[in-house]
């Protein structure tokens, strides 16, 4: 297992250095929308990378605080305050630990892949529409603050409208300049030279950008205002490290608002972690499937640990989780390196990392936020018809809209709303006693398989013994729904590194 885990370190951790810039902002701007102390984000972004991380059985997923429970967090900190909202953080992930245990991570499965695909091109779409005012220079709104209705009256295109008045050109200059360099390290020229890939595109740009507001400092007196730049909170030495960190007040625990909270934050937090585990294995180019149960116990530690110290909740995120996947990561090594980074940076070198300009983290982010939505996503989605088109524009309209859990629940009724009636019943067959006993495991798919037979599907194949052999029966299959298919093809993809031999059958036999 350690030669496994160990064995891409090349690739791991430059990953975890991407990783590493792109939740830096997050974390401070998550704080900031939550209305929480900036370490508070810094706390949470760390256990999610180092303890999150360590436990979790996702070999790509990243964990931290998440922009989709900011408004929860800061109207629970307005009616608690803020150490007795600690307390509901550490009752959170008591639930989510106990949920882990009685086997509650199945529920992940029932969503299709039109709603996953439809929630991570939304969340696209949002990153890229929110990073466009910080790339000119108009920073009046957190980097946390992906919600469509802002509390200040705008929302994300009125803003792109407001921006007009606040253009900076040393600004534009700084995100240009990044954006050509990220979008050049990933051009399939530079992929030629070895030598330079060693350096992370994400960290040439960073560089970069620092250079330059070191240059127009220096050489044209042009200071950028200091909310253009990262704001790390300062540490001078360990008591002063220390003093940032907050304890929870535990007489809340006589508060029935504190239990109420706690319920509130388990579900939003295990269901957003359970849908980013979902799309995360689908962004995994080795088909691997995270075990859900031991995710949401992972969790549940992780928030409790959290807020003990006095960190937001925490959530595997899939804007981190993509970019770990988009800069090559290959083992959750990439996600606890990045935990150790964020740490190290708060430590040693807060001065530097306040050198950074927003910019060039926008700039990021756009790369990020394009990938999730590219238009190769769209154009899929659109050729496997409209049971899946629908579903997917669906998602993306309410989560741009309105927000990522109303955009998960109406995409999920219009999926179901769309598959007939008769395709509801069960139609998966195996001999359970071949799976004790390790003989030929024979899977026959009925004549109509929907998405709503994934997790039966999932937990079959899960089940079928290493170093054995499988037959997948599709002669009496006339409809197999896309994600039954994908989750076959995956499979088969898996089942070489667990020496499976895998057949497929698909005309009838004589």
């Amino acid at each position: 297992m350690k030669g496994n885990l160990f064995s891409s370190l090349k690739t791991d951790l430059p990953a975890g250095v991407v990783v590493f810039f792109v939740a830096l902002p997050l974390c401070l701007g998550i704080a900031l929308a939550s209305g929480a102390p900036l370490f508070s984000g810094l706390i949470a972004g760390i256990i999610g990378g180092v303890v999150v991380g360590s436990l979790s059985g996702s070999p790509l997923g990243v964990s931290g605080p998440a922009a989709g429970l900011a408004v929860i967090v800061l109207n629970a900190i307005v009616d608690l305050g803020f150490e007795i909202f600690l307390v509901a953080v550490v009752l959170a992930g008591v639930i989510q630990l106990i949920s882990g245990m009685l086997k509650a991570g199945v529920i992940a499965y029932y969503f299709p892949s039109s709603v996953i695909y439809g929630m991570l091109s939304g969340i696209g779409i949002i990153i890229f529409i929110k990073q466009i005012p910080h790339s000119i220079g108009y920073d009046k709104d957190p980097e946390g603050d992906f919600e469509f209705r802002q509390v200040d009256g705008e929302n994300s295109f009125s803003e792109l409208y407001n921006m007009l008045d606040y253009i900076d050109p040393f600004v534009v200059i700084i995100a240009v300049v990044s954006l050509f360099i990220l979008i050049l390290w990933d051009s399939p020229m530079m992929k030629k030279f070895k030598l330079i890939q060693i350096l992370p595109g994400p960290l040439v740009a960073v560089i970069s950008g620092v250079l330059l507001n070191l240059y127009f400092d220096e050489f044209l007196s042009y200071h950028l205002a200091s909310d253009h730049l990262v704001s790390v909170p300062p540490v001078k030495n360990m008591s002063g490290f220390v003093s940032n960190f907050s304890f929870p007040d535990f007489s809340g625990l006589t508060n029935a608002d504190v239990y109420v909270t706690a319920v509130v934050i388990a579900i939003v937090a295990s269901l957003e972690t359970l849908l980013c585990v979902e799309a995360s294995d689908k962004l995994d180019p080795l088909k691997r499937v995270t075990p859900t149960n031991r995710e949401l116990k992972a969790q549940g530690v992780g928030n409790i640990i959290s807020g003990f110290i006095g960190g937001l909740p925490i959530t595997q995120v899939i804007v981190r989780s993509s970019a770990n996947v988009q800069a090559g990561g290959k083992t959750k090594i990439s996600a606890i390196f990045h935990g150790l980074l964020l740490l190290g940076s708060v430590v040693l070198i807060p001065t530097i990392l306040n050198l950074i300009p927003l910019a060039t983290l926008a700039a990021i982010l756009l790369i990020v936020g394009y990938k999730l939505a590219k238009p190769e996503v769209f154009k899929r989605m659109y050729s496997q018809g409209f049971g899946q088109f629908i579903p997917f524009i669906v998602t993306i309209a309410g989560v741009v809209f309105i927000d990522l859990l109303w955009g998960l629940g109406i995409g999920l009724v219009v999926a179901a709303v769309m598959v007939p009636k008769h395709q509801l019943r069960s139609a998966i067959k195996v001999n359970k006693e071949d799976l004790k006993t390790g003989k030929t495991v024979t899977v026959i798919l009925g004549k109509r398989v929907t998405f709503l037979n994934k997790a039966k599907l999932i937990k079959l194949l899960n089940e079928i013994p290493d170093e054995s052999s499988t037959v997948i029966n599709l002669s009496e299959n006339e409809y197999m729904h896309f994600d039954v298919a994908e989750i076959i093809e995956d499979f088969k993809a898996s089942a070489k590194s667990r020496t499976i031999e895998v057949n497929v059958i698909d005309t009838p036999e004589k």
